[in-house]
């Protein structure tokens, strides 16, 4: 085999084992996600954020969860049966710490302002 051909299959075999272990990498810790996000609540960690979450918004029906949210450790997002949504943020001892809905579904909830988050309670 003449010493370029075996140069140019030497490269070509080291460029393909660096691109399936770029691969491998990604699918192992997720792929296009840093922060761990758009993973699933499991286990009693999901019942326990599942239970928070519907304690806060008063009902509903938990329709998403995920570990590791930009703004919390556990987000919950709970649909009612108006059709609102409501996005739940808790901490890593369950509790809430903020919540965001949307007005698609239902009427205003008087009291309770979803948009709001808790810290900006001087705004009462």
């Amino acid at each position: 085999m003449n010493h370029k051909l075996k140069g140019a299959l030497i490269t070509g075999t080291v460029i393909a084992a660096l691109a399936a272990g770029g691969v491998a990498v990604a699918a192992a810790t997720g792929g296009e996600d840093d922060d761990g996000g758009d993973r699933p609540i499991t286990g009693t960690a999901l019942d326990r954020a599942s239970s928070a979450a519907l304690k806060h918004t008063g009902g509903g029906r938990v329709t998403e969860t995920e570990v590791g949210d930009e703004e919390s450790r556990y987000e919950v997002e709970v649909t009612r049966t108006d059709g609102s949504q409501v996005e739940v943020q808790l901490n890593g001892e369950f509790e809430v710490v903020g919540a965001e809905g949307d007005d698609r579904g239902g009427e205003d909830d008087g009291d309770r302002d979803e948009d709001r988050r808790e810290g900006d309670a001087d705004r009462d």
